[in-house]
């Protein structure tokens, strides 16, 4: 079943950390969509809840060095 949920992402400082989030969620099995926005500091996610958790997505920011929370 198709899900989104946006994510508060601490850490992030450039458009390479924005790139690094990006592309960490994005391996993410069952994502679909990833949208990054530095300014405001969140990672909006659609992703199919039945093969992805939030807490899956929160574990694969947090695993390059950003904090990670339910916004």
């Amino acid at each position: 079943m198709n899900a989104q949920v946006e994510l508060k992402v601490d850490g992030m400082t450039c458009q390479g950390c924005v790139r690094s989030v990006t592309k960490q969620l994005s391996g993410v099995a069952g994502v679909s969509g990833v949208s990054v926005d530095l300014a405001a500091g969140k990672a909006t996610v659609g992703y199919d809840d039945s093969a992805a958790k939030v807490d899956d997505l929160i574990a694969a920011v947090e695993q390059i060095g950003f904090h990670a929370s339910m916004k």
